[in-house]
């Protein structure tokens, strides 16, 4: 799977449908062909569109939880209860599940953000709120990247 990368403003039609941006249609490539699921984001009040080969990576690994066991029980059907089958139509548009906008606050101004191997929807005053929340990037990249090992060539 391509990374994919770009912040790209859209605009919701009054159908709820947006143009999905040219430049991530490309680096898809023939992913977009295939379509998406399109789901709630756990931590965020935005959506994410997963590929559907990353979707079904992620249910591949969801299926081998123990649904006897109730947090794996409940978790999978709060992750997955709003998945949402989404395909782009001749146009190039993709249909917003009126749901899933309305969860995420979406109006008529999004971004469409390519996030490593999905897709982020927000609408774009969310976004903005998100990006100017005080946070010490510095000491939060400290936290998540400091025990990696980048001088290792191993990625390569």
């Amino acid at each position: 799977m391509t990374s994919l990368i770009g912040e790209y403003d859209c605009k919701v039609d009054a159908k709820g449908r947006f143009m999905f941006p040219v430049d991530l249609r490309k680096q898809l490539d023939t992913l977009f062909e295939k379509g998406f699921v399109m789901n709630r984001n756990l931590h965020q009040k935005c959506l994410v569109l997963y590929p559907m080969s990353e979707w079904e990576k992620l249910n591949k690994k969801l299926s081998k939880l123990n649904r006897l066991i109730k947090a794996n029980d409940v978790f999978v059907r709060k992750f997955t209860g709003g998945a949402t089958n989404v395909a782009a139509d001749n146009s190039g548009r993709l249909l917003l599940p009126k749901s899933l906008t309305d969860y995420a606050d979406i109006k008529s101004d999004i971004k469409v953000l390519g996030s490593n191997n999905v897709i982020e929807l927000w609408d774009k005053e969310l976004y903005e709120n998100f990006l100017n929340q005080d946070i010490d990037i510095e000491k939060l990249a400290q936290d998540v990247l400091g025990g990696l090992n980048f001088n290792d060539g191993g990625d390569e």
